[in-house]
C-alpha cells in the first residue's frame, strides 16, 4: 500500500439525514473529495488534465463498509492510498476517520474505489499519461 494521504471534512447539516447522521451516499463524495485532493497535491488539477491531457479518472467500482455513523458537526479525516496501480486504472484503498471521545482514531467506514482513466473526449479507456505514472509509482 502507498503513502496515506488525509484530508480533513467537516460534517455539515446537508450532509445527514433527518437523525443528524450523514446519509449513506455521502461517504462516496467525501472520498472523492479526497481523492481529488491527493491529486492536487501531487501537482495534478483535474481541469489541466481534461484540457491539456484529454483525460479523466472515472469510478469502475465501489465497496465500503460503514462501520459506525458520523454525525452532524463532527470533524473527520479522510484518507487515500493506492493499493494497486495498472496502464489505464488505480485502486484506492480509503478510510473515514474520527476521533472518538478518549482522542483516539476510530474508523467509520472503509472503500476501496477503482478508477478508470478514460480519453475525456471519447470516454473510452486511455493509458495514464506518463507525467501522471511516474508519480503514482513513487508514491506506491
Amino acid at each position: 500500500m502507498s503513502e496515506i494521504f488525509s484530508w480533513p471534512v467537516r460534517v455539515y447539516y446537508e450532509d445527514t439525514d433527518t437523525g443528524g447522521v450523514v446519509y449513506y451516499a455521502n461517504y462516496l463524495k467525501f472520498m472523492e473529495r479526497a481523492r481529488t485532493e491527493w491529486l492536487r497535491d501531487l501537482g495534478f488539477e483535474q481541469d489541466d488534465l481534461i484540457k491539456n491531457e484529454q483525460m479523466i479518472f472515472a469510478v469502475r467500482s465501489v465497496q465500503v463498509d460503514y462501520l459506525k455513523p458520523a454525525l452532524f458537526n463532527q470533524a473527520l479525516e479522510v484518507t487515500a492510498s493506492i493499493a494497486t496501480a495498472g496502464k489505464a486504472s488505480v485502486v484506492f484503498e480509503q478510510e473515514i476517520i474520527r476521533n472518538n471521545q478518549e482522542g483516539q482514531p476510530e474508523v467509520l467506514a472503509r472503500g476501496k474505489v477503482k478508477l478508470a482513466c478514460l480519453n475525456s473526449e471519447t470516454l473510452r479507456p486511455r493509458q495514464i499519461p506518463d507525467p501522471i505514472a511516474e508519480v503514482i509509482q513513487r508514491v506506491i
